[in-house]
């Protein structure tokens, strides 16, 4: 196992393996475990990346030189399949790259695979995916979170080194927490979009999920910056780096804010014993604690399921049969653009349309999206009081452990209610990251670090912290075959085997 990018890396630059013996290593397990865990919707052929690593120079300055990375599948690649974990996307080949997959290639790494993903980014668990489930690595019986569970699962059991995902109200965090790994939800307008198939424009943003928090960083620095083909991006932002690098050193003592009232009801109690123990090694290690009131979030769920679902509906409209897509011949436009969306869209997707259409239809506009705004800015103004206070916050990622396949697919409110703790910080458009803290009863749980707009350096500080006196994070134990498979040579033009259900 290699232990961090980093080692990686300079390995190959100090000639101890080529980029080609880390590539082995990566699939080789990928051919091992994949068939378990189900992360990924394609793979690229392994001569086509061999090729790739043989092509990488061994000079070449890139800061992820050789690094194998998983891609969620609503990020564009240029002639490789971008499907969102749809029906309706069944042989869309983008014509570009996305911005973040260009800082990529220019540093270097080499694109394993597109990972599974709930439709569209539409859910908390990845069975909203049109192929498969993923599965949890460290129970195969439980989910791995969504909507960028692939992604983390990937991560999880060493598939992968890095991976990218999507985080409209949680997706990567959520999903990190489930599944053992670092997740980030960058400061929105830190990482272009272009490139992501869109969900809610004013929520998305693309983010790392690694092992630990050095390859987190790395990663956020590499894909960060202005980008003149996203309006949104900001010029001259702050490095993602901490001041003191990679070696923790904290000068002044940090504030760490919490609410215990947004712990009352509904969060199990594994999840509120691991919070104040990540409270109390904070406390030990001479960071201040201060209580502070965040009235407004818990609201948050209601104005983000108005507000997702109304954007969601509106960019989704493009996929109707006619521009790129799902096919069908029929007699009048009409009918082709309902047997399109209704036979391409899954459930969720159609269930979040119907939403944010009724939320935007005359009538009752005023009464559902507009007050929806008003309140969001209200929770802004929140966290915007609290930061006058405190150096960043501390909540629980997810009100849960990771649950069992299947046993909330029938109850979309309590599939709702796992994103709970994260859909405030996309409504505020602020920082936030997933730290795995510890195992109970086996399974994962994480605390989340909220920051200032565009101190993502600060979180990191904050959690390098607890990652050093937490100490080394369990990895998850999953059985292999004696015998590897045979090497999976999915292309680009195909998906994993979908008969292999749960």
């Amino acid at each position: 196992m290699f232990n961090s990018v980093s080692d990686i890396v300079s390995g190959i630059r100090e000639k101890k393996f080529t980029p080609v013996e880390v590539l082995d290593f990566y699939y080789n397990r990928i051919s091992r475990l994949e068939r378990k865990v189900k992360a990924f919707i394609s793979l690229k052929p392994y001569e086509e990346l061999k090729q790739e690593a043989l092509s990488l120079d061994k000079s070449h300055k890139g800061k992820l030189l050789g690094v194998p990375v998983a891609v969620k599948d609503n990020i564009n690649i240029r002639g490789f399949k971008t499907t969102c974990a749809s029906r309706i996307l069944p042989d869309y080949y983008p014509p570009y790259n996305a911005t973040v997959i260009e800082h990529l290639k220019r540093e270097g790494a080499i694109f394993i695979g597109k990972t599974n993903m709930d439709e569209f980014a539409f859910g908390s668990s990845t069975e909203n995916s049109s192929f498969h489930t993923t599965l949890n690595p460290y129970d195969l019986t439980r989910v791995p979170g969504g909507s960028s569970g692939g992604s983390a699962a990937a991560v999880s059991s060493r598939m992968v080194a890095l991976a990218l995902g999507s985080d409209t109200g949680g997706s990567i965090r959520q999903p990190a927490s489930f599944c053992g790994v670092v997740g980030v939800k960058p400061t929105y307008g830190r990482v272009s979009r272009k490139g992501l198939v869109a969900f809610a424009s004013s929520l998305d943003q693309i983010g790392p999920l690694s092992v630990n928090i050095e390859d987190s960083v790395l990663l956020l620095e590499v894909i960060s910056g202005y980008d003149p083909g996203d309006s949104t991006t900001v010029k001259n932002q702050p490095s993602c780096i901490p001041s003191d690098g990679f070696r923790n050193l904290i000068e002044e003592p940090l504030t760490i804010g919490y609410s215990p009232a947004l712990l009352e009801g509904g969060v199990e109690e594994e999840v509120v014993d691991t919070f104040y123990e990540a409270l109390e090694l904070f406390k030990k290690g001479g960071f201040k604690l201060k209580e502070i009131e965040l009235p407004y979030l818990k609201y948050g769920l209601s104005v983000y399921y108005i507000l997702g679902t109304a954007e969601a509906s509106s960019n989704l409209a493009r996929f109707d049969g006619i521009r790129y897509g799902l096919k069908h011949n029929s007699r009048t436009i009409k009918e082709m653009v309902e047997k399109v969306r209704g036979e391409g869209f899954g459930p969720e997707v159609r269930r979040r349309i119907l939403l944010g259409t009724f939320a935007l239809s005359s009538g009752f506009y005023e009464d559902y999206y507009i007050k929806a705004c008003k309140v969001r800015a209200l929770i802004q103004n929140d966290f915007f009081k609290a930061f006058q206070e405190v150096d960043m916050i501390c909540l629980p990622t997810s009100p849960d452990l990771p649950f069992l396949v299947g046993s909330k697919s029938d109850d979309p409110l309590k599939m709702y209610k796992a994103d709970l703790f994260t859909i405030p910080i996309n409504l505020a458009g602020l920082p936030a990251l997933n730290l795995p803290f510890n195992l109970k009863n086996g399974l994962p749980v994480g605390v989340q670090l909220i920051g200032r707009p565009f101190e993502e350096a600060t979180i990191f500080q904050g959690a390098m912290f607890l990652e050093r006196e937490r100490g080394p994070f369990t990895p998850p134990a999953i059985e292999e075959p004696l015998t590897p498979h045979p090497r999976i040579e999915y292309g680009a033009d195909s998906t994993l085997p979908l008969e292999e259900e749960v």
